[in-house]
C-alpha cells in the first residue's frame, strides 16, 4: 500500500503517512490514539466548564466513565447495524475498532441516554449536565475526526476544489470509490490516484466553529439545556451538508437515504422548535 496523502491545490505533499505505530511487535492504530486524545480533551474541557459555573468537576469525571464506555458501544452499534453486510460474515470483526467504524451519532445518542440516567440517579439537573458536557463533546469530535485522515476514510466525491485531497487507490476501500473518481483518476509512475473532498477535515473545521460559537454564547443562555440544543442545531446543520458529500454513507436498509443525514436534518428542526418554544415559555412566565 502506498502511503502518500496530498493536497495538491494548496501545495501540501505528505510522503509517508502510516496508520499505526508498532511497540514490542504490537500495532497501535493512530485512529484509536486520536479518539483517546479527543475523549481526554473533552473530559478536561467539561470539568473546566463545571468549575467555572460553580459545579463539582468530580461529577463530570464520574459521568465520563459511564458516558465514554456507553458512547463507544453506541457508536460501534450504530455503525455495525447500518453496515451489516460488512460484518455478517465475520462477527469477530465487530470487536476490531482499530480499523475505524464508529458512527458519531450513535455515540451521541448513547451519551444522551447516559446523561439522563446519571442525572436521575444522582438527582442532578440533566439540562445543566448537557450544557456543560457538550463543550467537551464537540471538542472531542473536532479532534477525533483526524483519525479518519490516517485511515484514509470518511472522504467525499471527486473534486478539484481548493482543499481537494489526493489518495493512492490501493490505500482506500474499493467500496468508497465511485465511478466519477475513476473517471478522473490519475496514474503517476504506475500508481493510480483519486482526488476527493476531505470531508473529515470539513467536519473538524465545522466542529471548531461550533465550539467557538458555543463558548461565546454560553454566558448569555436563556435556560439550562439551550447550549446543548444549539449544538444539535449547529452540528446537525453542517452534518446535513457534509454527509451529502460522503461516499461511505450509512443508508437506511432498502433505501438510498443516508441515515445520519436524515437524523441530522431532523435534529436541526427539532432543536430549533424546542429553542423557540422554551424561549417563548420564559417570556410569558
Amino acid at each position: 500500500m502506498h502511503k502518500t496523502i496530498d493536497f495538491p491545490n494548496i501545495g501540501i505533499h505528505l510522503q509517508d503517512v502510516g496508520n499505526h505505530i508498532t511497540i514490542f511487535n504490537f500495532d497501535i492504530a493512530y485512529y484509536g490514539m486520536i479518539i483517546g486524545l479527543g475523549i481526554l480533551a473533552g473530559i478536561l474541557i467539561a470539568a473546566a466548564e463545571a468549575k467555572r459555573t460553580g459545579q463539582d468537576p468530580e461529577t463530570y469525571y464520574d459521568l465520563a466513565i459511564y458516558a465514554v464506555i456507553c458512547s463507544i458501544i453506541g457508536a460501534r452499534t450504530y455503525y455495525v447495524v447500518f453496515s451489516w453486510d460488512m460484518y455478517k460474515g465475520n462477527l469477530k470483526s465487530i470487536l476490531n475498532l482499530r480499523q475505524g467504524g464508529l458512527a458519531i451519532y450513535g455515540g451521541v445518542i448513547a451519551a444522551v441516554i447516559t446523561v439522563i440516567v446519571f442525572a436521575r440517579v444522582k438527582k442532578l439537573s440533566a439540562p445543566l449536565l448537557f450544557d456543560t458536557a457538550v463543550l467537551g463533546l464537540v471538542a472531542g469530535q473536532m479532534i477525533g475526526r483526524w483519525g479518519n485522515f490516517f485511515n484514509r476514510e470518511a472522504f467525499g466525491e471527486y473534486t478539484d476544489g481548493l482543499l481537494a485531497m489526493r489518495l493512492p487507490l490501493d490505500a482506500v476501500r474499493s467500496s468508497d470509490v465511485t465511478e466519477l473518481m475513476r473517471e478522473n483518476m490519475e496514474t503517476v509512475k504506475g500508481v493510480s490516484y483519486i482526488q476527493v473532498h476531505p470531508t473529515f477535515l470539513y467536519e473538524s473545521l465545522w466542529c471548531m466553529m461550533v465550539l467557538l460559537l458555543l463558548l461565546l454564547y454560553r454566558r448569555h443562555k436563556k435556560f439550562d439545556g439551550e447550549v446543548f440544543l444549539l449544538y444539535l442545531f449547529g452540528y446537525g446543520l453542517g452534518r446535513v451538508w457534509i454527509e451529502g458529500l460522503r461516499t461511505d454513507q450509512l443508508l437506511i436498509r432498502g433505501t438510498a437515504i443516508p441515515v445520519s443525514q436524515l437524523l441530522a436534518g431532523t435534529l436541526v428542526i427539532v432543536s430549533t422548535g424546542m429553542i423557540l418554544l422554551l424561549r417563548r415559555k420564559i417570556r410569558t412566565s
